[in-house]
């Protein structure tokens, strides 16, 4: 258990480097008008292909993981 209790602040600290870079790399088509609820396009839905897909995904995964470890910190050092 006290090896669990090391590795946990590395773990999320690498989790978290990782959420905030691949929430960042990810393109959004919404300009000022998108954030008004407009929209500068005529198309209603983006498909995520190849990069962008990967990214979304990672970005779903890590912050999942996040979650659970900053969980299973809470349960250890209670």
């Amino acid at each position: 258990m006290s090896l669990v209790v090391q590795i946990l602040p590395y773990l999320q600290i690498i989790l978290s480097v990782v959420l905030v870079l691949s929430i960042l790399l990810q393109q959004t088509s919404a300009g000022v008008g998108g954030a008004l609820g407009g929209s500068d396009n005529a198309s209603f839905h983006q498909t995520r292909r190849g990069f962008e897909k990967f990214l979304f995904f990672l970005s779903i995964i890590c912050g999942i993981f996040f979650a659970l470890s900053s969980l299973l910190s809470i349960i250890v050092k209670a």
